[in-house]
């Protein structure tokens, strides 16, 4: 029996390697969208220091493992056969839903994926659980840590609001003291904007982030928090400073902000995120070894978990190889490009070819928006709106060759987001990066009139587009981790078997077609090229290259 256990142990964390493969393809576009639009580096460069945020932020992230473990379910009311379900359930939904995404080329939050494929297995076993019990005592309360899961809830979707609101405020007020033209109105403003982004990280960073890092002493920590408002003034006036020194010596000091907030985002999402990816399989694994240790004959269905209410303490070893996979899958995964394209395309300063349609829902809320801007136009006086529209002129922009957007947005895009996601873990909240950067980005879009009457219909509906991906995503969740623990439940060792073969040839086979689709896409963008090209010698190295791919 205990055998049998071990080996769906260790199939969770096989599970939990692909879900890392596949959950960092789908959150690459959280920390490398604003980089890779505003084109402040190649991507190689870009790829690197978003592997090192993550690679540190998966070592210090042990303070989140907890939601697995009790956030969702009071564990003392389940046996050890129950955690197993639920566990194995969690896993095999949550790997093949985040890979259907990732084909599909959706951003989708591995947060709402987690929180709620916990609340579909617990719930359903709640039931179960309350309607077999013959004293009548057991509630809905007694199985699912209702207040904590209500609260992760609300945390996530309040999130939405808060970073669209403060996306589109902090970047309308950073247009207004830069403009477009960027370069001309740096003087004073530069050094003081990035001391203010540099410190804002650094202290999330360094002073909440390290909280949980396991080489911090009680002593250090009662240092820091002593000194939290000496450290935070010194840093603002160093980093001040050395900002200004960089612009006069003709350093761009955006690419460092925007270089500096791709790692510190890279590290909250490794910080916030990496419960969604092991934290699971860490229970299993701590429920696992009670059970072995502790259970002194008792059966699997008599043996409750009431282990799993202390706090985790996760081995090291876990940390350092979950981050080894995570860059790996960063630096080889074809998917994170794909997925980073549909959120730049939807947040590009200038019009093009729109990746979505029109819908009703759109029109009217375009049509809501013009009366809205009618009105302000006015109420605002005259010379105050001149201002304003000078500072908005879109001939002044400055975007790098091939750019998306410039590089004042990038930089806020990126710094706010990061603050974000960074309080929301240090409040030991599992906020969901995919909601806060994408709805950052859209607010600062929006704030810089990327919209125009021409693309707004079109960009509001590959938005809603997203954001219904996500409300999807919650149900599906939710609904088919229910299913699939009730059948194993029932069905015992068969229907875990059997689960955890069809995850694996759904994962085989979607890879498959992805690599067919991915070659016809090539052989089309070569076929294209070659029609457009006047240069002769180039149409024939396409042509040679069409050939040989069609035969």
């Amino acid at each position: 029996m205990e055998t049998i256990y071990l080996g769906i142990v260790i199939f969770l964390f096989m599970l939990a390697v692909f879900d890392l493969l596949v959950g960092v393809s789908n959150d690459a576009v959280n920390f490398m969208n604003s980089a890779v639009g505003a084109k402040v580096a190649n991507f190689k460069t870009i790829v690197i220091v978003a592997s090192i945020g993550v690679f540190a932020g998966a070592v210090l992230s042990n303070g989140m493992m907890d939601i697995a473990r009790h956030g969702i379910f009071q564990p003392v009311n389940f046996s050890f056969y129950e955690i197993m379900c639920i566990m194995l359930a969690v896993m095999v939904t949550d790997v093949v839903l985040l890979d259907v995404f990732n084909t599909l080329g959706l951003p989708t939050s591995t947060t709402v994926s987690m929180v709620f494929e916990l609340l579909g297995g617990t719930f359903i076993l709640a039931i179960l659980k309350i309607v077999g019990d013959e004293t009548g005592l057991l509630t809905l309360g007694d199985m699912m840590n209702t207040e904590k899961a209500l609260s992760v809830i609300m945390g996530i979707f309040l999130s939405v609001a808060i970073a669209f609101i403060a996306g589109t405020f902090v970047q309308y007020i950073s247009r207004l003291i830069f403009s477009f033209n960027y370069k001309k109105n740096l003087s004073w403003t530069i050094g003081i904007f990035g001391g203010i982004a540099v410190t804002s990280l650094s202290y999330f960073m360094l002073i909440k982030g390290l909280k949980s890092a396991p080489f911090m002493t009680p002593e250090s920590l009662a240092w820091i928090s002593e000194n939290t408002t000496l450290l935070v003034v010194g840093c603002f006036i160093t980093f001040t400073l050395l900002m200004q020194i960089l612009h006069w010596c003709r350093v761009n000091v955006f690419k460092i902000i925007v270089l500096l907030g791709t790692f510190s985002l890279a590290l909250a999402f490794a910080g916030n995120d990496l419960v969604n990816f092991i934290g699971v399989p860490l229970a299993g694994f701590s429920a696992y070894t009670d059970y072995v240790a502790n259970s002194n004959g008792a059966g699997i269905h008599d043996f409750m978990m009431s282990s799993l209410m202390s706090s985790a303490k996760t081995p090291p070893i876990f940390l350092i190889a979950s981050g080894i996979v995570m860059v790996y899958a960063l630096a080889t995964s074809k998917k994170a490009k794909n997925v980073i394209k549909t959120s730049v395309d939807l947040a590009r300063q200038e019009e093009g070819d729109e990746m979505f349609g029109s819908s009703a829902l759109a029109r009217t809320i375009v049509r809501r928006a013009n009366n809205i801007n009618d009105f302000l136009k006015r109420v605002i006086p005259v010379g105050m709106r001149r201002w304003i529209d000078s500072r908005f002129n879109k001939d002044e922009v400055i975007l790098e060759n091939g750019a998306a957007f410039d590089l004042v947005r990038a930089a806020v895009n990126l710094v706010l987001s990061g603050l974000l996601i960074i309080i929301g873990t240090t409040m030991k909240l599992p906020l969901s990066t995919t909601y806060v950067t994408f709805i950052v980005a859209m607010g600062t879009s929006l704030a810089d009139r990327a919209w125009s009457r021409e693309s707004a219909v079109y960009r509001i509906t590959g938005m809603l587009s997203v954001i219904g991906g996500w409300f999807i995503t919650a149900f599906v969740a939710f609904t088919i981790c229910a299913l699939v623990t009730f059948i194993m439940f029932y069905t015992s060792f068969v229907g875990m078997f059997i689960f955890i073969v069809v995850a694996v040839v759904l994962l085989v086979r979607s890879n498959i077609k992805y690599s067919k689709k991915e070659k016809a896409e090539q052989q089309d963008d070569i076929f294209k090229r070659m029609m457009a090209s006047k240069d002769k010698s180039e149409v024939l190295s396409l042509l040679r290259q069409h050939v040989k791919g069609t035969l």
